[in-house]
């Protein structure tokens, strides 16, 4: 693979996609499991849903693992970006 094109709009636009794609199973994954540990929190505290306090610890570890899952797309993408442009050199 070839270093992006960022000299011309349709280049940066290709490649700024292309970064949009990189680790977004992983990124949307972790945001289900960040909504999903809300909304097991939210219900616990309120009542709703016939949620009890045995709830807090699969809501917090759900809070846990989305935002561990968010913080490696992250990390990914950010290496992806670094590889791809180290192949200019």
């Amino acid at each position: 693979m070839s270093a992006p094109d960022l000299e011309t709009e349709e280049g940066r636009a290709a490649y700024r996609k292309e970064l949009r794609r990189v680790g977004w199973p992983i990124r949307w994954g972790g945001l289900a499991f960040i909504t999903l540990g809300a909304g097991l929190a939210l219900g616990s505290r309120y009542g709703t849903w016939g949620l009890s306090n045995e709830a807090l610890p699969f809501a917090y570890g759900s809070l846990a693992l989305g935002w561990a899952m968010v913080l490696a797309a992250i990390y990914i993408r950010t290496q992806h970006h670094k590889r791809r442009l180290r192949e200019g050199l």
